[in-house]
C-alpha cells in the first residue's frame, strides 16, 4: 500500500462567512495542493472539506498519515462518530448531528485506507500546517472577492 502524508486546514472570514479549505498530499517527493471555497459557510465545514477532498483525491487504497489542526475533525472522527452511527446520527442529547452531510462523506472517503490521525496546534510553526493555512485563507479571500465583484 502506498504511503501518503495529507495535511489539511480550513478558514473562514467570519463564521459564518466566505470560507476556504486546503489539502496538501505528499507521496515521496511528489506533492499536490488542492483548495477551494464557498461563499457562505463555517470554519468547521471547511475543516471537514479539506480532509474529505484530500482523501477523495486518492485513486487507490493508501496508508494515510493525516495531519490537521482541527479538534472538531479529530474528536469527530476518533471519538464521536461511533456513537453518532449507533444513534442514527443523533448527539448524546438527541439533537441531529451538525454537518452530517460532510461527516457521512468523510466516513465514506476513509473506506479502503489505513488512516493515522495527527493533531497539531494551528499557527504554531508547523511548516505544512502553515502552508495549508495560507492556501485556505487565499481560497476564502478569492471567494469573498468574487462575491464582491458579482454583487
Amino acid at each position: 500500500m502506498s504511503e501518503v502524508d495529507l495535511f489539511t486546514d480550513g478558514a473562514c472570514l467570519g463564521n459564518p462567512g466566505p470560507g476556504g479549505w486546503a489539502a496538501l498530499l505528499r507521496h515521496g517527493k511528489h506533492e499536490r495542493e488542492l483548495c477551494g471555497g464557498e461563499p457562505d459557510t463555517t470554519n468547521n465545514r471547511m475543516e471537514l472539506l479539506a480532509a474529505i477532498s484530500g482523501l477523495e483525491a486518492l485513486r487507490k487504497p493508501c496508508t494515510v498519515s493525516l495531519t490537521t489542526d482541527s479538534q472538531y475533525v479529530m474528536k469527530g472522527i476518533k471519538e464521536w462518530m461511533p456513537a453518532w452511527l449507533a444513534r442514527n446520527w443523533r448527539t448524546a442529547g438527541g439533537a441531529p448531528v451538525k454537518n452530517r452531510d460532510l461527516w457521512e462523506r468523510l466516513n465514506a472517503a476513509l473506506v479502503g485506507h489505513q488512516t493515522r490521525w495527527h493533531w497539531v496546534r494551528g499557527h504554531a510553526g508547523h511548516a505544512e500546517n502553515m502552508r495549508v493555512d495560507r492556501l485556505a485563507r487565499l481560497a476564502a479571500e478569492a471567494v469573498r472577492d468574487a462575491a464582491r465583484e458579482a454583487g
